[in-house]
């Protein structure tokens, strides 16, 4: 067991991170490189990227090539600098499952803590976990805690804390968080952040749902900032969770739970 960011996290699951942190066939962006560097570059492999390791490389566009690591380092060196340079910058140097030494997790926890506070559901008072619990049943169940995989999102975590079966573990899409939050929620206004029980809804210019939080009470939420396997179920200051839920373009709007799903 070790904690990262403020969750206990059990061996099994830092097991699967690492395969997916550093898997032994890895995607590079080739779209930024010149058409000479691109030369150097092996067709690489045509497999289907999982979930978790899409999301770890931050795969959403067309593109990529995915190497080994005798492909990579048989590529001349100044290509190799370039393809490491179209990676995130949360990734680090690139590595590969043979570099990585046995039991140290470091650069992998670096990645996973980049740019985030630790959750601070310890923080939180019996006496508001008691009184958000008629409204969010599940809502200390689930905070403090990685999913096992890529998928479960924010809105499946606020509709998973109000009770809904399962909720917490899908992809949840717009429509039918959309459909349960006409069902159970009214408009309300900002002056309620520090009761239980206020969904956090941040819509683009267009309306569209781009993602969601609940408070807990007492100035606390719940909020999971991405589907990705590294983004746990986080409790921060309903601030904290406003500031960094921010989105260009977005609005957040305020929708009290009006009774227990």
């Amino acid at each position: 067991m070790i904690t990262i960011l403020g969750v206990d996290v059990d061996a099994g699951l830092v097991d699967r991170w690492r395969s997916w942190y550093c898997p032994s066939q890895q995607p590079f962006d080739v779209s930024r490189l010149s058409a000479e560097q691109l030369a150097h570059v092996p067709e690489g492999h045509s497999i289907e990227l999982s979930p978790e390791v899409r999301d770890t490389f931050f795969v959403y566009s067309p593109g990529w090539r995915i190497l080994n690591r005798a492909e990579y380092l048989a590529v001349p060196p100044d290509v190799r600098r370039a393809l490491a340079k179209t990676r995130d910058r949360s990734l680090g140097a690139v590595r590969w499952p043979e570099d990585m030494v046995s039991g140290d997790d470091r650069a992998m926890i670096r990645y996973i803590e980049d740019g985030v506070s630790a959750s601070r559901h310890r923080d939180v008072s019996e006496s508001t976990w008691a009184s958000a619990e008629q409204q969010l049943p599940e809502a200390r169940r689930l905070a403090g805690t990685f999913a096992s995989r890529s998928g479960p999102n924010c809105f499946g975590t606020v509709m998973g804390a109000a009770g809904v079966t399962g909720a917490e573990d899908e992809w949840m899409f717009q429509e039918p968080f959309e459909k349960w939050l006409a069902e159970v929620c009214a408009p309300t206004s900002r002056g309620h952040d520090g009761e239980p029980g206020v969904v956090l809804v941040w819509r683009d210019r267009d309306g569209l749902a781009v993602h969601a939080a609940v408070t807990l009470g007492e100035g606390w939420a719940l909020n999971k900032p991405s589907q990705a396997w590294c983004s746990p179920r986080f409790v921060w200051p309903v601030k904290t969770t406003v500031l960094h839920s921010r989105r260009p373009g977005a609005s957040v709007f305020r929708y009290r739970l009006t009774h227990p799903y």
